[in-house]
């Protein structure tokens, strides 16, 4: 018995063995050489145009196959649901006076019940369409993607489209997701191998020029562990050592998008497990600026520690997200105002994703990070566009509010996003009690004055 067998064994021995050497030969001629040198074959630009083509086809036959059975498709509201003019509390409520009063306003009282209304609509406007809560959530696409969970027309399709989302399900979970989980544990095993390797280096030009070289190879790596597509934009603006990188926040993977163009000294709380050996390992080659638990809510700690960091032109810039938690991909909101207190040269970077290839968003309140990370990987690709804007200083007579409001306003502007006030702590947290006094203070004031101007008539 054992020797009909064992001829069995060995070719599949040597049929594995030789299946391991192409897989991993490919690995490496394709994907990480060309990584450590930082040049592309143009593979996944092809890839990505076929991608468009396939989609343009699938979206095509769904509103065909639609008509033809009198389904209607679903169409979302690219813009808000209900249209609204920039306009004041006052001119608002004078409006709702005037339409329905035949008075002078000037001899109306100091209140009228017609006030009540534009609260109520104001209120019923809130409920129909949130402009806070649904940035918390992933945008629907108009097209399909053949991702069963990126629209909600995918029901309405053919056995051809059918067979194709199966062919194309294959292909994610046979072939690109094994590729991908390869690339990743390579790239994050060379990373925390070789900075600890690094780290024993004397400190000096040699150590920071092989960290930088090291880091920027690891990331790139893994980011073609998420057949990411990135166009940089204007790279004569890229941040500078002694500065501070601040960007729009969508997903975990921004740090990976930023840091394979450029070195970045990163910020964050210490973790365990795995994440608290990659920090452990980074720190040693580079002073990346890690905070313990008890730390991160002093605030005069942390601003002590980041001015300490951009004093030394000879450092790294510092990385961060001053948004604090990750919102769709179609909006910026309030910038926290911590590192625009410090006085350092502040570089903007606006990152907006392509959501036709992959959603890139992370709902961490509906997600955990290994569930996340799986449908990045098991997505086709994740394609984005990073613009580095001209850097930005302090203005004279200006606040850290003021501040970072400005540069919000200018990567939402170029990003093609909403500039939002709203605090992006909402996800998680209720609205502060200021922020309703805030519109009782407004419709106070305009009580007041109006009795002020009666006054001095």
């Amino acid at each position: 018995m054992d020797l009909f067998f064992n001829p069995f064994d060995n070719l599949l021995c040597i049929l594995l063995g030789i299946s391991f050497t192409v897989w991993f030969t490919l690995l490496l001629v394709f994907i990480i050489v060309p990584a450590i040198f930082g040049v592309s074959f143009g593979i996944r630009r092809l890839y990505m145009k076929t991608l468009l083509k396939v989609f343009e086809w699938a979206t095509l036959r769904i509103e065909r196959g639609a008509k033809e059975k009198n389904h209607l498709l679903y169409k979302p509201y690219s813009n808000a649901i209900i249209a609204r003019e920039p306009t004041s509390l006052e001119e608002e409520i004078k409006e709702i006076r005037r339409s329905g009063s035949n008075r002078d306003l000037d001899s109306a009282s100091e209140f009228e019940m017609s006030d009540i209304f534009y609260f109520a609509r104001r209120g019923v406007e809130s409920i129909m369409d949130d402009e806070v809560t649904k940035r918390f959530s992933a945008e629907e696409l108009e097209s399909w993607n053949l991702l069963t969970r990126s629209n909600y027309n995918f029901h309405y399709i053919s056995l051809r489209l059918t067979v194709l989302w199966g062919l194309g399900l294959l292909i994610r979970y046979g072939f690109l997701l094994p590729l991908r989980v390869t690339l990743a544990f390579t790239g994050v095993g060379l990373l925390v191998f070789l900075t600890s390797v690094i780290g024993l280096l004397p400190n000096g030009k040699m150590k920071n020029f092989l960290s930088e070289k090291v880091h920027l190879m690891c990331y790139r790596i893994c980011v073609r562990a998420l057949t990411a597509i990135i166009t940089y934009h204007d790279s004569e603006n890229k941040p500078k050592n002694g500065g501070i990188c601040v960007a729009n926040h969508t997903s975990p993977i921004d740090v990976i998008i930023l840091a394979s163009d450029g070195c970045y000294a990163m910020v964050g709380q210490i973790h365990g497990g795995l994440m608290g050996v990659i920090q452990r390992a980074m720190v040693k080659a580079c002073p990346h600026i890690w905070f313990e638990r008890s730390e991160v809510k002093d605030r005069h700690l942390v601003a002590k520690r980041l001015s300490d960091h951009v004093d030394d032109k000879s450092k790294l810039p510092i990385l961060i997200f001053p948004e604090g938690t990750c919102i769709n991909n179609t909006s910026v909101m309030m910038f926290k105002k911590g590192s625009f207190e410090i006085g350092a040269t502040v570089y903007p970077v606006a990152i907006k994703y392509d959501p036709r290839f992959g959603d890139a968003f992370w709902n961490s309140s509906k997600f955990g990070m290994v569930n996340y990370l799986l449908r990045m990987m098991s997505s086709w690709a994740i394609v984005c566009s990073v613009w580095y804007l001209p850097p930005m200083s302090r203005e004279e007579g200006e606040d850290a509010v003021q501040f970072a409001n400005r540069v919000k306003a200018a990567i939402a502007r170029q990003g093609g996003l909403v500039d939002l006030l709203w605090d992006g702590g909402l996800k998680r947290a209720k609205v502060k009690d200021t922020f309703k006094e805030e519109q009782q203070k407004l419709y106070s004031k305009m009580l007041v004055g109006t009795q002020e101007d009666r006054s001095r008539s």
